[in-house]
């Protein structure tokens, strides 16, 4: 697959604001329009050029094309690193003529196929140039806490914005989020407005939060179950009894049943993730062997080594 050279194609330089990026597809679309060209190739210019000013003109798109780019030539086989779209996804935002383009390949491998090819709302109006920003997406971690309970969050983004001198800039962004009681992992929070601004009077574009949950600590969630490795002593395990055991609500009792094996698992009904149907939680118990650091400890060891002979291999017949 050939790399595509976005500013060669709109006859730019890398460094062109927005307005000059504008303002060369205002002139190239009139150039090789299909209803009013006379060039052979003119619909395959007309959609070449479309699809470079559909990534061109939008700051978070052009700065996701830099960044690859800069390793890349004119005419150089093109394999974009694995993963490489991992975290990037675009939406909508575009109509009018360059939104009809047919997407190469190329540009297909770099942003995904949820890129809009028809008309959008937004799009040009009688009596003016009106477009509608794109929205942007970004992954928001939280502690699983939050989902309990709710609450409000302030997050830090980091966002490429146009300076004052019309080139694409990356800068920190705050934003206050409420994390509503209940949210799952994968949910997105739509926060309106806080896309890209809008060109002309088009509104801008909205912010997709989607919610992942802090992987680090004892818990593990599947829908709204939660899971949480609870270690346990051999006596604990053999004789049974009450320990408290953490959850994200705090702690509880939790009775281990006599004879209890690694891995088992407790249920908590209704102790998941809140919602109209809450989740349970489950205790999955992880067997636990005191060192035989101190001399008492190994003496222990090896009074229960002579009063508790067991051969855990006995079963594979050694």
């Amino acid at each position: 697959m050939e790399f595509k050279d976005y500013y060669k194609i709109m006859g730019v330089d890398r460094d062109a604001t927005q307005d000059d990026i504008k303002r060369a597809y205002r002139k190239l679309a009139r150039k090789y329009h299909p209803d009013v060209s006379k060039e052979e190739d003119a619909e395959a210019r007309f959609k070449e050029v479309g699809e470079a000013y559909a990534v061109l003109r939008d700051p978070e798109k052009r700065a996701s094309y830099d960044e690859l780019g800069a390793n890349w030539k004119a005419g150089q086989d093109f394999k974009p690193p694995p993963n490489w779209d991992a975290g990037f996804e675009y939406s909508g935002g575009y109509g009018g003529d360059a939104g009809s383009a047919s997407y190469s390949d190329f540009f297909e491998s770099i942003f995904g196929g949820g890129f809009s090819r028809g008309p959008q709302r937004g799009g040009p109006e009688r009596g003016g140039f009106r477009m509608r920003g794109e929205d942007h997406h970004a992954k928001v971690v939280i502690d699983l806490k939050d989902a309990y309970n709710g609450g409000t969050r302030t997050i830090s983004l980091r966002e490429p914005q146009v300076d004052e001198n019309g080139h694409v800039v990356l800068r920190d962004k705050s934003l206050k989020v409420n994390i509503p009681k209940g949210v799952r992992e994968g949910q997105r929070i739509r926060l309106s407005g806080q896309g890209s601004p809008g060109i002309g009077d088009g509104p801008a574009g909205d912010l997709y939060l989607e919610i992942a949950f802090d992987e680090r600590g004892p818990y593990s969630v599947e829908g709204r179950d939660v899971y949480m490795k609870l270690p346990i002593t051999p006596w604990e395990a053999a004789l049974g009894g009450k320990v408290k055991a953490p959850t994200p609500t705090g702690p509880v009792d939790l009775t281990i049943p006599a004879g209890a094996t690694n891995g088992r698992k407790l249920r908590l009904k209704g102790r998941g993730i809140p919602g109209k149907t809450p989740g349970d939680l489950y205790a999955v118990l992880q067997l636990t062997i005191p060192p035989a650091d101190t001399d008492e400890a190994k003496a222990l060891y090896r009074e229960m080594e002579q009063k508790m002979p067991y051969n855990p291999r006995d079963k594979l017949g050694v």
